[in-house]
């Protein structure tokens, strides 16, 4: 029951829900094994996967496991969630699903805050403290998603 061969075993039924596996993660609890999945996908919206589409997605995936010798016979337990807002932002598509979200940025001339307003062709756009900041995304070293408990929603986002 190692990550790789379960990806291999439910990419095909999560890419047919429309999601992708993020990571996969084996953990021992007891004595039963704990596999759990997050995916991510564009949505609805574009702002990432719904909880019916997680949903659906699941039970794909658990008929897949259910049907795969590779699981072997020891007891395992299943867990599916979306990618989390508390994991950093490594590819454009992940960028580009937290439009408009707040992000803290590493980058070589420091740490930054900003909102993202756009990313296309590897070129990020910031809004930071009111001026738009547009850096190459090769100069990004780490980014954080900040999450906004009191954050104000625009007619658009509501």
């Amino acid at each position: 029951m190692d990550p790789a061969t379960i990806t291999s075993l439910v990419a095909p039924s999560v890419t047919s829900c429309g999601l992708e596996v993020d990571r996969v993660e084996v953990l021992p609890a007891g004595h039963r094994k704990v596999v759990r999945i997050f995916l991510d996908g564009d949505g609805p919206k574009g702002r990432g996967p719904s909880l019916d589409e997680i949903a659906t997605a699941t039970r794909a995936i658990s008929a897949a496991l259910d049907d795969a010798p590779a699981m072997g016979t020891h007891p395992w337990t299943l867990e599916v969630s979306s990618r989390g807002v508390s994991r950093p932002l490594t590819e454009e598509k992940h960028y580009r699903r937290n439009v408009t979200r707040l992000v803290t940025l590493q980058t070589p001339d420091g740490e930054r805050t900003g909102r993202i307003v756009a990313i296309a062709e590897g070129l990020l756009t910031l809004d930071v403290d009111g001026a738009q900041q547009t850096l190459p995304l090769a100069q990004v070293a780490r980014a954080q998603v900040q999450v906004e408990l009191n954050r104000r929603l625009d007619d658009e986002e509501e």
